[in-house]
């Protein structure tokens, strides 16, 4: 005789309810289990949330500093440079502070040359590779004066490294603290510009050309380009260039690189051609002479033939310097992309 299990000893109810209860169990269990998962997920979904908004706002916070003062001696927002390269001396603007406009003065037929640049715009390049030279000449005799805006408006044009803004931000660490080198800081960066669509050199590599510009605090220099001191004010800078008015000429705003201007008007004549520009400015400072001198009496009134400025040439035997001798008052036509082409 055999002896049957358990189940042959329950009722048919009873094992109805056991199987309910069994099942009962089993959908709790699962319902435990799934809770456990869903705060597991919802925990895991939050800790990624968190994470991006603390990317983000670290993003948002590095690209957007707080304003801080400009760089000395860029009071206007640029570098003026006279007679033998020597760089006027003024303190930083305020972070809430407004520029102060360099005066145009040509009364004492000294020439005023402003150029507003992008050390990656390659029409810049091509005008400071023509003209740099010469204006060097210019200046060093007393002639003429140059100063010498940088703005970033090419700074989506470098893979992402911004190189736009910081070359901008070198010269203005330059100018800050060694403004007699800003000249021959600008010219290497132009000496050794990159292309567009290319990362654009290295924060070392603008470490370096600024020692070789002879910058003498090297080591405030340096930390000022890591840091990025005054990343802020090139951007402030850009904005007042690009949205106007420009002091000193009729010409509204920035609205490519370079805007050269002379004594106040708009150079748009070639990049690439010395003699044009040349012209141009022998016929402004011809233009301000002429404006300057009083009419004679007698019917007759003789073209300007003495310099109003400085008695010394510049070295240079080809250019003569500007003032020296009355020259057309037209500028000769473009063959070249316009200055404002590179906008």
């Amino acid at each position: 005789m055999t002896t049957g299990g358990a189940n042959d000893r329950l009722s048919k109810n009873q094992r109805r309810e056991a199987a309910r209860e069994k099942a009962r169990r089993l959908r709790e269990q699962q319902k435990r289990r799934d809770r456990v998962s869903r705060f597991a997920l919802q925990g895991g979904l939050a800790a990624v949330v968190i994470a991006v908004v603390v990317i983000v706002v670290f993003a948002v916070t590095s690209s957007i500093r707080p304003a801080g003062p400009g760089p000395a001696n860029m009071a206007s927002d640029g570098v003026v440079i006279g007679e033998n390269m020597v760089a006027q001396t003024s303190g930083a603007v305020a972070a809430d502070g407004t520029p102060t406009p360099s005066a145009l003065d040509t009364s004492a037929g000294t020439v005023d040359i402003r150029v507003y640049l992008d050390y990656l715009c390659p029409y810049c390049g091509q005008f400071e590779k023509t003209n740099g030279d010469q204006i060097k000449e210019w200046v060093t005799s007393g002639a003429a004066t140059v100063e010498i805006h940088p703005i970033a408006i090419l700074t989506t044009r470098s893979n992402g490294t911004k190189y736009s803004e910081r070359s901008a931000n070198a010269a203005a660490c330059v100018a800050d603290r060694s403004p007699d080198s800003f000249f021959d800081f600008n010219s290497l960066l132009f000496a050794n510009q990159p292309a567009e669509g290319t990362d654009g050199l290295s924060d070392d590599q603008l470490k370096d050309y600024a020692s070789q510009a002879g910058v003498e605090d090297t080591a405030a220099v340096n930390t000022c380009i890591d840091d990025q001191s005054f990343v802020s004010w090139v951007r402030a800078a850009t904005e007042r260039a690009t949205s106007g008015p420009l002091p000193g000429t009729d010409v509204p705003a920035v609205t490519g690189t370079p805007t050269v201007l002379v004594n106040g008007e708009a150079y748009s004549g070639s990049l690439t051609d010395p003699d044009a520009f040349s012209s141009f400015v022998l016929s402004a400072a011809a233009e301000s002479y002429s404006s300057a001198t009083p009419a004679p009496t007698s019917s007759g009134t003789p073209a300007p033939s003495d310099t109003p400025a400085s008695t010394e040439t510049p070295a240079s035997t080809e250019t003569p310097a500007p003032g020296d001798a009355p020259v057309s008052t037209e500028a000769p036509a473009s063959s070249e992309p316009t200055p404002a082409a590179a906008g």
